[in-house]
């Protein structure tokens, strides 16, 4: 199973109701939502630890600020309006580092994917991002020998790969997020083409 696959299916039940209650939408909604942002947010992961000093940065701040957390509790700080004080529930903070200068058009194009509003795309996002580090540094401590920076690079760069073979709208999502030459040009139209069997059906 894929760690998109896995932390999903960790965030189904008491956590999606806490979301979807938190963005004012309905579990349907969310689950779409969750479902395209994750792997958006895994692949982007993948994508700045394939370089050396971006998997050492990724690696120390795992270790620093998101090491021995489980995901309840992040979800609860970040949702409890702890965050501003707290780096591991900072999700505006993680963002910023997770997609860099592209972070306006990872949030644009998840809310065109997925039919949520922008302010609400961009808050799931920040909700997310603090889970999806937390769960990673798990992944990295229960690893054994993977825990390195090395280990870490190889991990996502699987995950990312993963995700952009899987397609659906994560990988879409990656692909117009990553792959774009900076003209801030979505292809919307194949995202909808994409999103309108995820969301009109509820499954993945």
């Amino acid at each position: 199973m894929s760690l998109t696959d896995d932390l999903l299916s960790q965030l189904q039940g008491a956590p999606l109701q806490q979301v979807s209650q938190q963005l004012g939408i309905d579990s349907q909604q969310a689950s779409g939502a969750i479902s395209a942002a994750l792997p958006l947010l895994m692949g982007a992961l993948g994508n700045n630890a394939a370089k050396p000093q971006g998997a050492e940065a990724l690696f120390g701040a795992l270790q620093n600020n998101h090491s021995g957390l489980d995901i309840g509790s992040v979800l609860g700080a970040v949702l409890g309006g702890g965050a501003a004080s707290n780096p591991a529930a900072n999700g505006a903070g993680i963002l910023g580092h997770i997609f860099g200068g592209n972070q306006d058009r990872a949030e644009t194009g998840l809310a065109q994917a997925t039919g949520l509003s922008p302010s609400s795309s961009s808050q799931l996002l920040k909700i997310l991002a603090p889970i999806v580090m937390a769960y990673i540094a798990q992944r990295m401590s229960s690893g054994g020998s993977q825990a390195s920076a090395g280990g870490l690079a190889q991990i996502l760069g699987q995950e990312k790969q993963q995700v952009s073979q899987a397609g659906g709208i994560g990988g879409g999502l990656l692909g117009s997020v990553l792959d774009q030459d900076g003209d801030g040009q979505f292809g919307v139209g194949d995202l909808i083409k994409l999103g309108s069997g995820l969301l009109g059906s509820g499954k993945r």
